[in-house]
């Protein structure tokens, strides 16, 4: 079996940081969204990937990518040149796939506990494809599915205004050889897109056997500023644990799960994890609370941060309150020190903001 990664998205409800990097390779916990999706498949025991790109994601992704795939599997990049939605995408894949039966996931989605069971569920099975399901509140957001009494997809509609289920399709499938033909029999929909979800109703409609795997645990579609910080806080509560490797002054206070990268430096500052601070950061005379993620190279000082991600190189000082915020690469924010003022900021990269 080989696996397809879906990563030609434009990530425009993630604006501004979308502007400078593709949104598969921000980062979730200590790693890039895509890495994850990528570790799913490698767990599972697929080596040959394709990765779908654009134009605009493609020479970043497989920059990001050079060293990884040199030792943990056989990567193929796949352009899509324009987006006409994850059946074309399967389209200018096909190639790639050909006769294999393959895995299929987004690559801003994240579920929990991977894709193993669901691959060990339908290699069981004589199925011709295969989603996972989630009970959503409100469907009509999502792609939806109908299913029997034993689990078989009976109906498939996107986005329905009057949806006959709660159960969404979150982005992970699989699918053997038969897709394509189901592909090859459908137009494109309102968006002009060719949908997959109208791709699979044609596989039932040609008399195809479609299976479907309830997912329990949490899912994350990581394409909105608050998708990305919901799926910061889960993952560092997920990887709850200590890991002090930088350097930590007496007159600072570590709380609950804390990382510490090396050559990082803390001085009469106080931590609430679960909170990551990555490589060569400093941090001083600051507080910061729990479910912050702070990558490499930042300095942080005289500052109380909360729930936000802190990208790469950036200098924070003065700032009383941040909370619930995304700051973008080699950014620089001042404030007044003893500032009261409760700030969310989304900050793309290489900005200056002066609060004070």
């Amino acid at each position: 079996m080989k696996a397809l990664v879906l990563a030609a998205g434009k990530g425009t409800r993630l604006r501004p940081l979308t502007n400078t990097v593709p949104k598969h390779l921000l980062p979730v916990g200590d790693r890039p969204i895509l890495f994850r999706v990528l570790d799913y498949i490698i767990d599972a025991g697929i080596e040959e990937i394709g990765i779908v790109v654009s134009p605009d994601s493609g020479p970043c992704i497989e920059e990001a990518l050079g060293n990884w795939q040199q030792s943990r599997a056989r990567v193929t990049f796949i352009l899509q040149a324009e987006p006409k939605g994850l059946a074309h995408a399967v389209q200018v894949a096909q190639g790639f796939v050909g006769d294999s039966p393959f895995l299929m996931l987004l690559g801003d989605n994240l579920v929990e506990d991977g894709v193993t069971g669901f691959l060990d569920d339908f290699r069981a099975s004589r199925f011709d494809a295969s989603v996972v399901l989630k009970e959503v509140e409100d469907p009509r957001a999502f792609g939806v599915a109908e299913v029997d009494s034993s689990g078989k997809v009976i109906y498939m509609v996107e986005k329905p205004k009057e949806p006959k289920s709660n159960l969404a399709i979150i982005g992970v499938y699989i699918f053997t050889p038969k897709i394509h033909r189901a592909i090859a029999g459908i137009e494109p929909s309102w968006r002009g897109e060719l949908e997959i979800t109208d791709a699979i109703q044609r596989l039932l409609e040609m008399g195809g056997q479609i299976k479907s795997h309830l997912l329990k645990g949490w899912w994350l579609d990581i394409g909105s500023n608050d998708g990305l910080l919901k799926a910061n806080r889960v993952i560092l509560d997920a990887s709850a644990e200590s890991d002090i490797r930088g350097k930590v002054d007496r007159q600072t206070r570590l709380e609950g799960s804390v990382q510490i990268g090396e050559q990082a430096e803390l001085e009469n500052s106080r931590v609430q994890g679960p909170a990551l601070i990555a490589a060569g950061c400093r941090i001083t005379n600051s507080t910061i609370k729990p479910f912050t993620n702070i990558r490499a190279g930042t300095t942080i000082e005289d500052s109380t941060i909360e729930g936000s991600l802190i990208l790469e190189n950036c200098r924070l000082s003065g700032i009383g309150s941040l909370t619930d915020s995304i700051v973008g690469r080699n950014a620089v924010l001042t404030g007044q020190r003893g500032s009261p003022k409760m700030l969310r900021l989304y900050v793309g990269d290489d900005c200056e903001v002066d609060l004070s």
